[in-house]
């Protein structure tokens, strides 16, 4: 087995995967989009990983799926257990701004698609910001996160998933996603305290 890497090599740059508002105003049981149990408590803790990297000059990515009201860039998404969702205007489209505490000169980037990577300009952002390490938290698991993480991976950035600050659309499939990036990078699945000690060890 690889011998794991540092938690941060190099630069990093958190990545807020699709935190956005409905999370926090929808208390529906029966969602557009299927969220495993304590899906909120996740996505609320990943405001300590924001918090940490404001107070330590790690750049925050925001990352927002939103699709157009007349649904013409859902492509096959539509095709499985999601219903129509993330609409342009909608009020919980919106990135949670006040529960993540966005602060002005943090980032945001829209997708159309699962991968943050996958017609967006965030392979450009990154490499403005010389970012190496990816640290990753949000929604799904199993979904956007992951396949971003593929992404990443396949352009060899290091990414590590902070694993109590992501939720996927069933336990199930939450647990498999971790195994499958684990799979990838050694290490790639890490607490939020780790993280964080690591965020410090930058300013140190």
């Amino acid at each position: 087995m690889t011998e794991p890497r540092a938690m941060i090599e190099g630069r990093a740059a958190l990545i807020v995967i699709d935190i956005q508002k409905s999370t926090f105003i929808d208390d529906s049981t029966d969602r557009s989009i299927p969220n495993m149990a304590g899906y909120r408590e996740r996505m609320t803790r990943a405001r300590e990983a924001v918090d940490k990297a404001h107070e330590c000059g790690i750049p925050v990515i925001f990352i927002q799926e939103v699709h157009r009201p007349d649904l013409v860039d859902f492509g096959r998404e539509l095709d499985g257990a999601e219903t129509i969702h993330c609409l342009d205007g909608e009020p919980g489209t919106e990135i949670a701004f006040d529960e993540m505490g966005f602060r002005n000169g943090d980032y945001i980037v829209p997708k159309r698609r699962y991968s943050a990577f996958f017609g967006t300009d965030l392979e450009i952002l990154l490499r403005g910001l010389k970012a190496e390490t990816l640290l990753l938290c949000g929604g799904l698991t199993d979904v956007c996160v992951h396949y971003t993480f593929v992404d990443a991976h396949q352009s060899d950035y290091f990414c590590r998933v902070i694993e109590d600050c992501v939720a996927g659309s069933s336990e199930a499939a939450h647990e498999a996603a971790l195994r499958a990036m684990e799979y990838l990078q050694t290490g790639a699945r890490r607490p939020l305290s780790d993280v964080l000690s690591a965020m410090d060890s930058e300013t140190a």
